[in-house]
């Protein structure tokens, strides 16, 4: 019944989603250890504040905090959409491409080097972090790469190289014991104290990536038709699978690079996308996206306001992302 209506109606579905960002954004700006109204938050946005450090906190602390958020969630919720797409399995994640570990390996390789590198604010660890998320995306890729049997293999091999990489993670923080503080919370995902600095080294990636997991959606309906039938219809399937796999690996590794290890985000938004608006890319990918920051934004904001300092965003979504991920699992076993 919900995904008739929204393949029937999905502009208006897509619009009111839209408009629900907006409405979430300014209750994320409004929520943190000084709270703020609505109304305080908008007049600040317009440049009149009701009192002059409201400008200071709305414009350099919160809302870079908000921007990122709705990018960083519309990357995931897109690249987990790509991902399902590839592997044909609604249980499919960013995680399996191994980027979330390769990034958070290389970003705790960074991190360990000194006590100096953690108070970094954040140019050169977020490339650290990306290049070890490309670089474990491609290896992933290259282990799983076998024409007829792709999808399973690449399953498979994401989640053995991902334990591969959380085992060398979890060995490096037993070896700087001192560090395990400093990094915990990024090692979880979270958005806390993220500023213009980490903005203006996300927009250019997610400016790139996002547009390109768009164009792509008339691919990966094809895709979804089964190897023998996209080829019949005259796609490369090798190519395409392939140019998806890397643009997937792309938004993952850029979003985990500047906010940590955030998982099921990848997973709970195109899964709850495809219920609303079915399984067309044209209408999935972008909605997934719009999901994907709804979430984000929602889950940060509830993690502001039960706690002071905020909890990382990624214990919120891991709380709601395991019991989805179970019903999931039941139901397809049922």
């Amino acid at each position: 019944m919900i995904q008739s209506f929204g393949v029937k109606h999905y502009r208006l579905v897509l619009l009111l989603s839209l408009i629900a960002i907006l409405v979430l954004g300014v209750v994320h700006i409004a929520t943190g250890t000084v709270a703020l109204t609505p109304g305080e938050v908008i007049a600040a946005l317009l440049n009149h504040p009701v009192e002059p450090f409201h400008s200071i906190i709305v414009w350099d602390l919160r809302l870079p905090r908000t921007l990122i958020a709705i990018v960083v969630g519309a990357m995931l919720g897109l690249a987990g959409a790509l991902l399902q797409t590839i592997m044909r399995n609604p249980l499919a994640e960013p995680e399996m491409t191994g980027a979330t570990s390769g990034a958070v390996l290389f970003a705790v390789l960074w991190l360990a080097r000194g006590p100096g590198q953690l108070a970094e604010p954040g140019l050169v660890l977020p490339l650290v972090a990306l290049l070890g998320g490309v670089s474990a995306g491609g290896l992933v890729y290259i282990l799983s790469w076998r024409r007829q049997s792709i999808p399973n293999r690449l399953v498979l091999t994401g989640v053995l190289v991902s334990a591969i990489l959380r085992s060398g993670t979890s060995i490096i923080l037993l070896l700087r014991q001192e560090a395990i503080g400093s990094i915990l919370t990024w090692l979880i995902g979270s958005l806390d104290g993220r500023v213009w600095v980490h903005w203006e080294v996300l927009w250019p990636w997610a400016l790139v990536s996002l547009p390109l997991g768009l164009v792509c959606a008339s691919w990966a309906n094809v895709l979804q038709l089964g190897d023998a039938s996209a080829t019949s219809l005259g796609l490369q399937v090798p190519l395409a699978r392939t140019a998806l796999l890397f643009i997937a690996v792309l938004l993952t590794a850029s979003a985990v690079a500047l906010v940590g290890g955030i998982t099921f985000l990848g997973l709970i938004a195109p899964h709850s996308a495809r219920r609303i608006v079915g399984s067309d890319a044209r209408r999935l990918f972008p909605f997934s996206m719009v999901l994907g920051a709804i979430l984000l934004l929602a889950a940060d904001a509830v993690a502001q306001s039960v706690s002071q300092p905020a909890l990382p965003v990624g214990a919120v979504l891991a709380l709601l992302g395991a019991p989805f991920f179970l019903y999931l699992v039941c139901r397809r076993m049922s």
